[in-house]
């Protein structure tokens, strides 16, 4: 399947693409580049830090994040993994959990408007393959940790729906049904 990247843009809740379980990429190649690109493009557009690719439709094993250090803050209080830029993950795992679980209010860029407390390690490693086929392994904490879990959620097919609090849900009942008739 050839992809034009230019034609990608992010698909909302409910289509279908965004329950199917993704399936691992068999190469990094141009292709693969190009469409990494479009995608850190349209994650910045939507002022997003990731966009995992079954949120474009694609049933690839990858995402991009973006979770910059911040600003003014000393280099200890920024999540371990912080960049200024965007990074591409190809085939992540996530591995070594550690510490107790922690609510966290996430949204999602495939569902707008709709943000819950969702229950997730804080610490978490993630092994993948970046743009040139190179193998890394990074462990983060924090805000990059839980965005790590968040995209590899949606490569299994798993939306924050699945995993926020009920009450969470019963709140955002109005705007998923609004999603939904649209």
């Amino acid at each position: 399947m050839t992809v034009d990247p230019a034609s990608l843009n992010i698909l909302h809740y409910p289509h279908p693409a965004l329950r199917a379980k993704a399936e691992p990429v068999a190469e990094v190649n141009h292709e693969v580049r190009r469409v990494a690109l479009r995608m850190i493009e349209l994650m910045t557009l939507a002022e997003g830090i990731g966009l995992a690719a079954p949120q474009v439709g694609l049933p690839w094993r990858l995402f991009v994040c973006h979770v910059p250090p911040m600003e003014g803050r000393s280099p200890d209080s920024d999540p371990a993994g912080a960049t200024h830029q965007p990074t591409v993950y190809v085939n992540p795992v996530l591995s070594g959990p550690a510490g107790p679980v922690e609510p966290g209010d996430e949204g999602c860029l495939s569902i707008p408007d709709v943000v819950g407390r969702v229950l997730r390690p804080p610490i978490i490693t993630v092994s993948a393959i970046d743009l040139e086929g190179q193998p890394f392994t990074v462990t983060a904490h924090g805000l990059l940790a839980r965005c790590w879990q968040h995209e590899c959620d949606h490569l299994d097919g798993v939306l924050i729906l699945d995993r926020m609090a009920q009450m969470d849900r019963l709140r955002n009942r109005r705007l998923l049904r609004e999603l939904e008739r649209a």
